[in-house]
């Protein structure tokens, strides 16, 4: 009896295990699976692993402060200022709730397509991908909790992005990404 009792725990062990290594290793199969969406070009893998009421939220809190922080005081103090303000800040929000959809993720790929076909180039095969520049290269990771997980990218100017992912349930998504100031 007291076997089996042991071998119930030890399976239970193994099991709990290799839940948590399943848990931990998520952000980096779900950085993987993006990396591969975007040099395929495949807007409906990449759509299954961003949550984007979260992204769309996040992406529209950054675009309309800088646009009330470039704008300055002066312009809010002033009415046809803050008109002009609350219009920009509205567009703003209206293009990130055009953009960051699946629809538009491929837009976006299918416009990038139909540029590369204008242009001459070739769309590029699973073999070809080796020329073109790495997605999310070379990223800093970090569990910031045992539900978020950032990224980050040293952008072409040297200001970092971050790139935010979420755990719910056993799944890890793209729920944030953090612009550079």
């Amino acid at each position: 009896m007291a076997k089996t009792n042991s071998r119930w725990i030890i399976l239970v062990c193994v099991v709990l295990a290799a839940l948590l290594a399943w848990v931990a290793s998520g952000p980096y199969r779900t950085i993987a699976a993006i990396r591969d969406a975007v040099k395929t070009e495949d807007a409906g893998a990449l759509a299954r692993q961003v949550d984007f009421p979260a992204l769309r939220a996040s992406l529209k809190l950054q675009l309309q402060d800088r646009i009330v922080r470039e704008a300055g005081a002066g312009m809010q103090a002033d009415p046809f200022g803050a008109f002009g303000l609350r219009i920009a800040t509205g567009l703003a929000g209206g293009l990130v709730d055009a953009m960051v959809t699946p629809a538009g993720l491929g837009a976006l790929m299918e416009g990038r397509k139909t540029w590369n076909r204008a242009s001459g180039i070739a769309p590029p095969s699973r073999r070809d991908t080796a020329g073109q520049s790495e997605p999310l290269p070379d990223p800093r990771h970090r569990f910031e909790s045992p539900s978020r997980f950032t990224a980050t990218v040293a952008g072409a100017d040297g200001n970092d992005v971050v790139f935010v992912l979420t755990r719910q349930g056993l799944q890890w998504k793209l729920s944030d990404i953090r612009l550079p100031e």
